[in-house]
């Protein structure tokens, strides 16, 4: 298998994000692979805040994973900046292969070279597999997360 490269997601990356994000049972109920357009919309928001940055995994000119990573610049723990990681998704045919924790390493060492003291994250509770992977790569269950759907 080639060496995978962890770069800046870009426009045309778009559809191939949204059709990972729409590729398991939680997203296929809220993602809508079709309509590009409030998605493409967001990418630009996405693309305009340098405390954004949404990473795709590119194995010869193919996504097969990304995540957003966002960096919040706070007050608590002595003015820390956290780094938030969301929609970690990698491709169905690259499971297993080892790309997740590839990509989760990557965004651990971007998050230290950008001075955060704190990497965090949140995961649907129905997603135990996910807690496991998490878990196995030093992430810790500390928080109980709230949602307040608008």
């Amino acid at each position: 298998m080639s060496e995978v490269q962890f770069r800046r997601a870009r426009e045309a990356d778009v559809a191939a994000i949204v059709a990972m994000l729409a590729d398991d049972v939680l997203g296929a109920t809220r993602e809508s692979p079709d309509d590009l357009s409030p998605y493409l919309a967001a990418f630009k928001d996405i693309e305009a805040d340098p405390n954004q940055y949404l990473v795709v995994a590119d194995r010869e000119g193919e996504v097969v994973g990304t995540m957003q990573l966002t960096f919040l610049p706070g007050l608590s723990r002595k003015g820390a900046t956290r780094a938030q990681i969301e929609g970690v998704r990698v491709r169905g045919t690259e499971r297993g292969t080892g790309l997740g924790s590839q990509l989760m390493t990557w965004a651990v060492d971007q998050a230290r070279s950008r001075g955060c003291t704190v990497v965090q994250l949140t995961s649907d509770t129905a997603r135990t597999d996910a807690h496991r992977f998490y878990e196995q790569l030093g992430f810790t269950a500390s928080h109980l997360g709230f949602k307040l759907a608008l």
